[in-house]
């Protein structure tokens, strides 16, 4: 007790070359990488099973998603898995009205970071696999639901879940779209019947992926 501290257990102290060297680091990282990236690598460091793609969604891919979106011209659209908002500004960018669109995320984090970056969309931090309790009454008027879902990973309880879920606000024939690292057009594992209306590869994605359009419930 009350024994100097050795040099040998003495706190080392960075010396001003090597703050210099990690403040030029941080620089670099802050000027090269987009902050989506920066953002999505957080999340990804945080827990990988908080995200479920890769790497964050090609503006080619997400514009390919939302041009299919936007032809369903009422009611409102529902985005699942809203990551850092590359699906979102599309969306807008192809003129669909805020007000219509309701994007759901399971992340804290790009919750709070979506909100702040769309204030006039409404965004809601919860599960897709309780996704009518989250939507509420709004749930009644949903034309569309957009996808980024990582459902060839997720259990299969959860996938299940989630197509009883949407089993419960989408009427038939409503588009759901959905994109995919397999690169063939097919139905996902669900008990309800899906009609794939069209599908198309984006190669300029990393990896490349498959956008898929189904029609919910056949036509």
């Amino acid at each position: 007790m009350g024994q100097a501290m050795t040099e040998s257990t003495k706190p080392t102290e960075r010396s001003p070359w090597h703050k210099e060297c990690w403040g030029f680091i941080n620089r670099l990282w802050v000027s090269v990488v987009p902050a989506d990236l920066r953002l999505f690598i957080r999340v990804l460091r945080s827990g990988p099973q908080a995200v479920g793609a890769a790497c964050p969604s090609s503006r080619h891919l997400a514009d390919y998603m939302a041009a299919q979106a936007v032809l369903c011209d009422d009611g409102y659209i529902v985005e699942l898995g809203g990551g850092t908002g590359v699906v979102t500004a599309a969306l807008l960018a192809h003129g669909l009205d805020p007000k219509r669109l309701i994007v759901v995320e399971q992340s804290a984090l790009l919750s709070a970071h979506l909100r702040t970056r769309f204030p006039q969309v409404t965004v809601l931090e919860g599960d897709a696999a309780q996704l009518a309790v989250l939507l509420g009454r709004r749930a009644e008027r949903i034309s569309a639901v957009v996808s980024s879902l990582p459902l060839k990973s997720l259990p299969k309880v959860t996938v299940h879940r989630i197509g009883n879920e949407l089993e419960a606000i989408l009427p038939k024939g409503a588009t759901f779209i959905q994109f995919t690292y397999s690169l063939r057009c097919q139905a996902i594992d669900w008990a309800q019947d899906l009609t794939c209306l069209r599908s198309r590869t984006i190669w300029r994605n990393v990896p490349p992926a498959r956008v898929n359009v189904f029609a919910w419930g056949g036509l």
